[in-house]
């Protein structure tokens, strides 16, 4: 007879079925082998993490699923374990020869890292392939291709772009024309370069669903997977959920971004790690069963089995996976291979959220395209000051 659980691990991960599905899938089976541990899961809004505080959730929870972009911030308020000095050497490069694209490497921050890869996605391009059909369409493979299909009717085409997603899809859209952001000294990004992506952006909202403005990635994929409007949704972060035969109503393909000449460049990275947080009075527990996670035998397994987007290139690579997602894995790994990795400095999520107001802005029509690269370059510099004072 199983005894009750003696040892109690309380998770914070985003409220999503690819968030939490694999999470209690691998907790109970973790549970199984380890009668005495219990580990119970909760769910936040995204909106709802990036306003918490990292050093408030490290002190309520044990485990947290983490964005890397935050890394700064926790090497900076060490509220979180450092791995690498829990697991050994050899543990930690199996992991990252593992990993796809640098989700890896996005949770290292100062010689330290902070959480491990479980989850990895960056944005892709998503499509009804019966709906581009029907209409005599394929699947754009350019940028002009993208902007001539968002000319057939309004909704179309439509990306996803509440203002953090548009301020994404700046990113990738500078990346994507051989232009990284941040690599020019005191500015977001050249102004020829700049100004080429916001028009396009702007021409993309302009011509896209009721709502787009207020959408983010779920919002774009529901709404692709259970209505007929939107046909192509060219940058959003990507969901394998949403390619499973089922779980909605119809289903969605994913591919490569649209490319500017250099193929599937530059698409920003997402994902999320397992971070543990210092006060976890179960350290030997927590360790354990997230190293087991982030192992390529889960990962491929009872991991994306059980609905999650795994971190771990074998789980990506691996028939089974591909089959039960319709290939979305394979379709999108150029992509993951050659995604773009924000800066990740503590005080970089204060820059992002000045930033994305005014994009948001921008796309409202409330500034120019000067006006908007200026301001941009006022929020880095500011933040450049910022990140030296640390």
């Amino acid at each position: 007879m199983r005894g009750k659980p003696t040892k109690t691990l309380r998770g914070l991960t985003w409220k999503h079925d690819r968030g939490l599905a694999p999470l209690l899938a691998t907790s109970q089976r973790f549970s199984e082998h380890h009668p005495d541990v219990a580990i119970q899961w909760e769910t936040r809004s995204l909106q709802e993490f990036g306003e918490a505080s990292i050093q408030t959730v490290a002190e309520c929870y044990d485990l947290v699923v983490i964005d890397h972009p935050f890394m700064g911030e926790v090497a900076h308020e060490k509220c979180f374990l450092s791995l690498d000095q829990h697991f050994t050497h050899a543990q930690l490069e199996e992991l990252k020869r593992d990993s796809v694209g640098p989700s890896y490497v996005s949770y290292c921050f100062e010689d330290h890292l902070w959480a491990l890869p479980i989850d990895a996605a960056a944005q892709v391009a998503g499509y009804r392939a019966d709906l581009l059909q029907a209409n005599g369409f394929k699947v754009p493979q350019t940028w002009d291709e993208v902007l001539e299909l968002a000319t057939f009717r309004r909704g179309f085409v439509t990306p996803a772009l509440l203002p953090l997603d548009s301020l994404m899809c700046f990113f990738t859209m500078c990346a994507n024309l051989g232009e990284p952001p941040f690599t020019e000294n005191g500015k977001v990004v050249s102004r020829d370069i700049g100004e080429q992506v916001l028009e396009r952006l702007r021409f993309l909202a302009e011509h896209a669903a009721d709502g787009a403005l207020s959408a983010n990635p779920i919002a774009i994929w529901e709404r692709m997977s259970s209505s007929d409007d939107v046909a192509y949704c060219p940058l959003a972060f990507g969901y394998s959920t949403y390619a499973r035969s089922g779980y909605r109503v119809k289903l969605i393909s994913f591919g490569a971004i649209p490319s500017s000449g250099r193929g599937p460049k530059g698409a920003t990275l997402g994902g999320a790690g397992l971070a543990i947080s210092e006060k976890c009075e179960h350290r030997d527990v927590a360790l354990e069963y997230a190293f087991w996670v982030a192992g390529k035998e889960c990962q491929r397994t009872l991991y994306v089995e059980s609905g999650g987007q795994p971190a771990s290139k074998t789980a990506w690579l691996d028939p089974p996976a591909n089959e039960l997602t319709n290939g979305y894995f394979s379709a999108t790994l150029p992509v993951m291979e050659n995604a773009w990795l924000r800066p990740r400095f503590a005080g970089f999520e204060r820059f992002q959220l000045a930033a994305l107001t005014t994009i948001g802005e921008f796309l409202r029509s409330e500034r120019s395209c000067r006006e908007t690269l200026t301001q941009l370059d006022e929020h880095w510099q500011r933040m450049s000051v910022v990140k030296n004072e640390l």
